[in-house]
């Protein structure tokens, strides 16, 4: 049952939308913890460290650290796939350019695929700069995130990079979430503008949650 559901159509826009909203509800949650860093440095490593301590003594240190993280991969993985196996059926269905041009979607929709192209290379980024200090800009210090930040958004190419990332990740939910909720069976026509107002504040509050950082640090608020 489980590979029927897959190969539909239908199956692989749910696990589009049901990992779309796994992977929302977790950059709500990580926007918060990044706002800290506006507290100061004592504050935003606190918070960092309890991240790794979150469930102890039941859980042992970074289990559910590790546990989020498993979980994320899975939703990306598996939101990366059902996309890319969903545009190539898209194409085969449609070989050949329609003769009159459809109306013009979107900007968010045209964006969608090298949307998400964009936030899968930056994903890449963002862990060997700020979690294993690969290709991080300075001394990388283990356990200081908040040092870590500031060399990174001291740099132009830091700021670029996220920036550019970020603005991807509003047009990415603006469109994201209104899809989802159509293909989860919440939409209707009584619904609709409710959901895509919900869709444009939450992808404007978060870009905008998520660049407060750079700019942050770029204006010496955060140094």
């Amino acid at each position: 049952m489980a590979r029927t559901v897959w190969d539909s159509t239908v199956g692989k826009k749910t696990v589009m939308a049901v990992s779309g909203i796994v992977m929302l509800l977790y950059l709500v949650a990580h926007m918060i913890g990044n706002l800290k860093i506006f507290f100061g440095a004592g504050e935003f490593n606190h918070y960092a460290h309890w991240l790794r301590t979150v469930g102890e003594p039941f859980m042992h240190y970074e289990w559910t650290l590790w546990i989020v993280r498993v979980v994320l991969v899975v939703a990306v993985f598996a939101h990366a796939v059902s996309a890319y196996q969903l545009s190539r059926r898209d194409i085969k269905a449609r070989p050949s350019k329609y003769v009159h041009k459809k109306a013009r979607a979107s900007y968010a929709t045209r964006t969608m695929r090298w949307g998400g192209v964009i936030l899968a290379l930056f994903i890449v980024w963002h862990l060997l700069d700020l979690t294993t200090g690969t290709v991080h800009s300075g001394g990388f210090e283990s356990g200081k995130p908040y040092q870590n930040v500031v060399d990174t958004f001291s740099t132009w190419y830091g700021n670029v990079i996220y920036i550019v990332a970020m603005l991807a990740v509003g047009l990415h939910i603006r469109h994201g979430f209104w899809s989802a909720a159509q293909t989860l069976g919440v939409g209707s026509r009584t619904r609709d503008r409710a959901l895509k107002t919900t869709a444009n504040a939450l992808a404007l509050l978060l870009t905008a949650g998520f660049l407060a950082v750079p700019v942050g640090v770029m204006t010496g608020v955060v140094s």
